[in-house]
This record gives structure tokens, sequence and C-alpha cells, in this order.
């Protein structure tokens, strides 16, 4: 059987190993909405959603329990009230907005671990999940 190769299989698939050391580090930096959704709603602890967007947008509607913390609001001084046993997990409006990344980046710097969220507030509506 001949093989053609196009542009999937141009560049061959990682070993097993390389694959799950690989994907696996992935997990320690992003999360999903579904994930986040189910945590919520079955009561895990020890996480914290941060809802990066302005207060404006906040109001309009957010993931149930986020903290509204705007990326440009991010400082010592205004995470000083923070739990820094938590773990943090930012999100913006979607795929297209760069808040959750900035937040998390602010958030990581001063000391908090962190995650984002994919797909923002745009996928965690469009999957009709609760918002408040």
């Amino acid at each position: 059987m001949k093989v053609l190769r196009g542009l999937v299989t141009r560049v061959p698939a990682a070993e097993p190993e390389a694959a799950v050391a690989r994907l696996s580090e992935r997990f320690r930096f992003e999360t999903d909405c579904a994930d986040v959704a189910s945590d919520l709603s079955h009561g895990v602890t020890g996480f914290v959603v941060v809802d990066a967007r302005s207060p404006e947008k906040y109001a309009a509607g957010h993931v149930p329990g986020a903290l509204n913390l705007p990326t440009r609001s991010i400082t010592a001084e205004s995470t000083g009230h923070l739990d820094r046993a938590a773990m943090y997990v930012t999100y913006c409006d979607g795929p297209h907005c760069n808040g959750s990344t900035k937040s998390a980046l602010r958030l990581a710097e001063l000391g908090f671990r962190v995650k984002e969220m994919l797909g923002g507030f745009h996928f965690w509506t469009l999957d009709g999940h609760p918002v408040e």
C-alpha cells in the first residue's frame, strides 16, 4: 500500500513518550470551560476563577463566583488579599483576546499559581454554562 504524504503526515508524529511529556505539560498551564464548569458544579475547592475583563463586561455576565480583576489593575497591592495557596484560573472575552494570558502572567510574576481557561467567556456561554 502506497502512503501519500500530505500536510499532516509530512512531519512524523512524536514518539508516545515524547507526546505524553509534551501534552501533559500543557495541562499545567491551561484548562477548558467544561472542566471549570464541572469542578464548580461539584464544589471542588482550591481554585479561584478570575475574570480579567472590564467591570462593565463583568457586570453584564460572568462565570459564577468569578473574581473581577481586570488585567490592568493587577498589582501587588490589588492582590494582597488573595489566598496564595489557591490556584487562579484566568479568562477574558474569548480566543481573540489575550487578556487572560496577560492576567495569568501578571499573577505568576506576583507569585501566584495560575492557569488559563481556554475559550474565555465566549466559549463558556456557547457551551451553555451558567452565568451570573
